[in-house]
């Protein structure tokens, strides 16, 4: 699940990344705005979800996806849309244009 926030007074927005899913231990968001370097998720005993936060220009697209379990990759079911990549199957896209 995406969330974003955005900032009258600068150019960028935090966007939350949210991923929940019983079987899952761990959770890395990997992305194109990073060069595809992994970012731990924190798990939230509350939700009972992964999260992070990532700061990202505004009026820009980004791909990305969640690595579970350090060996399965799941697309968010929230994200602005899915685009193709070169590994044959489809990335997740979050769009931070107002």
């Amino acid at each position: 699940m995406l969330t974003k926030k955005f900032f009258k007074t600068k150019d960028e927005a935090e966007v939350t990344f949210e991923f929940n899913r019983n079987d899952v231990t761990t959770a890395m968001l990997v992305g194109d705005f990073n060069d595809w370097q992994a970012i731990e998720m924190k798990f939230n005993k509350k939700t009972k979800s992964f999260k992070t936060k990532v700061r990202l220009p505004k009026g820009q697209t980004f791909h990305f996806r969640y690595l579970l379990n350090n060996s399965e990759w799941e697309n968010d079911y929230k994200a602005d849309q899915y685009l193709a990549n070169e590994f044959g199957s489809e990335n997740s896209v979050v769009n931070t244009s107002l």
